[in-house]
């Protein structure tokens, strides 16, 4: 069952509260609209939609698991439901992470504050040599993918009825992708053989052939410095083609086959060079995340990136992070997997608590008030806008920044307070889908 087969999209399953909100096994949308009709049910909140019931219910279950896929910028996620026609994906997401706007945001107060000590400013002593770090002490910016993924698997535990965790726990192994030549037992020609090579490339060129850009199904492992003119193995020199590209190109140099397209020259040559970063911070964060999805004290099962790749592959589903996850471990072998509609969450943060604003030099030129609160809206809230003239007229829903006075910005245009409905309290993340 290949989900390009199917034309039609399905929503995620609804959660379900009792009135004294513990949790019931999710239900379909078609089902909740129609309780909630009937005046049955009523909203308890937007994202995910989650119903609560008015009158107590039985509390019916089935095995349910949260499937994880930890990711550098994205984590997949998805609960699989074990029925008696067999396991069934019936909710995902995609969690977009802001690690890399951490570290930059903590590199830039590094540099102005170094930046002050070259000046005659305020002399600010350096504290790299008297500070001690706690045992398991990662960055801010690794911390952050931990600390996330733990907090949407404690909502999910508060509104589901989980009874087990799965976690892709190795993704790629950049020792062999760094050396090819690598023996041992280790690394012996088994069924899951140059997956994980595979996969990284899949991630890293995001599935599209690095020559001419389509993407489509059946890529292939291309050298760009071939064999045959003594190029290697490594990670570096390999890239994701099509049958044609690759079929054009032969044995020809990178630089003799795109020397009259010398702007996709640049760009492979570009992200050729893209380090394993990413890859490198996976691999520090998933042991952390192991031990604390085991503080819950469901089971926990793992399984390697080469064998989602695997499970996925062997059942036709397309690239995705939250059907990575559905397919994660020996209980992604026989999993079904409707083209739902994930629901894409992004951190976005809740704002600082700097008061004064600096410009480039580090002087300041404005000043914050404590008030968060605006006309009982604050930013980040996500609301409807009914504007009743004008230029954007119309019903507009999104994310919102306050002001103090009753003009608020909107996506893109401003809107007066009068024209808001609230959906949906800001908590750090905004959602699409």
């Amino acid at each position: 069952m290949a989900l390009t087969r199917n034309k039609e999209t399905m929503s995620n399953r609804v959660f379900v509260l009792n009135p004294d909100t513990t949790p019931l096994m999710p239900c379909t949308a078609k089902r909740a609209r129609k309780m909630l009709e009937a005046g049955k049910a009523a909203v308890w909140r937007r994202y995910p939609f989650t119903i609560i019931l008015k009158s107590e219910a039985g509390k019916g279950s089935q095995p349910l698991a949260l499937k994880l896929d930890p990711g550098s910028k994205t984590t997949g996620m998805a609960l699989v439901l074990d029925g008696k026609h067999g396991k069934k994906a019936i909710w995902g997401a995609e969690l977009h992470h802001r690690g890399h706007a951490i570290r930059d945001s903590l590199t830039r107060r590094r540099q102005l504050r170094a930046s002050r000590r070259s000046r005659k400013l305020r002399h600010r002593p350096a504290r790299f040599l008297n500070r001690t770090r706690a045992e398991g002490w990662l960055p801010p910016s690794l911390m952050h993918r931990v600390l996330t993924v733990i907090s949407w698997a404690k909502r999910l535990d508060r509104f589901t009825m989980l009874d087990s965790f799965s976690m892709e726990l190795v993704s790629f192994d950049t020792q062999k992708m760094m050396n090819p030549d690598i023996q041992r037992q280790d690394y012996q020609r088994g069924t899951l053989f140059g997956t994980e090579v595979r996969a990284y490339l899949m991630h890293k060129w995001e599935g599209k052939c690095a020559y001419c850009g389509k993407k489509e199904k059946g890529l292939q492992v291309e050298h760009l410095l071939p064999r045959s003119r003594g190029g290697s193995n490594r990670i570096s020199n390999l890239v994701m083609s099509c049958q044609k590209c690759n079929a054009a190109k032969g044995s020809k140099a990178l630089e003799e086959f795109l020397r009259r397209k010398p702007a996709g020259l640049k760009r492979i040559q570009e992200q050729q060079k893209q380090s394993l970063a990413d890859t490198a911070a996976v691999n520090a964060t998933k042991h952390r995340l192991l031990d604390e999805l085991k503080c819950f004290g469901y089971p926990v099962e793992t399984g390697s990136g080469a064998q989602t790749s695997f499970n996925r592959q062997q059942q036709g589903y397309d690239k995705a992070h939250w059907i990575d996850a559905a397919c994660v471990g020996d209980s992604g072998e026989q999993v079904q997997v409707k083209p739902l509609e994930p629901l894409k969450i992004k951190c976005m943060g809740r704002g600082n608590r700097q008061m004064c604003g600096t410009d480039k030099y580090g002087f300041p030129i404005r000043h914050r008030t404590r008030q968060k609160v605006f006309f009982g809206f604050q930013t980040g809230d996500i609301v409807r806008a009914e504007v009743l003239s004008g230029k954007y007229v119309g019903v507009h829903v999104g994310r919102i920044a306050v002001r103090a006075r009753p003009n608020f910005k909107l996506e893109t245009f401003d809107v007066h307070a009068k024209y808001l409905t609230a959906l949906h309290k800001a908590d750090g993340y905004s959602y699409s889908f």
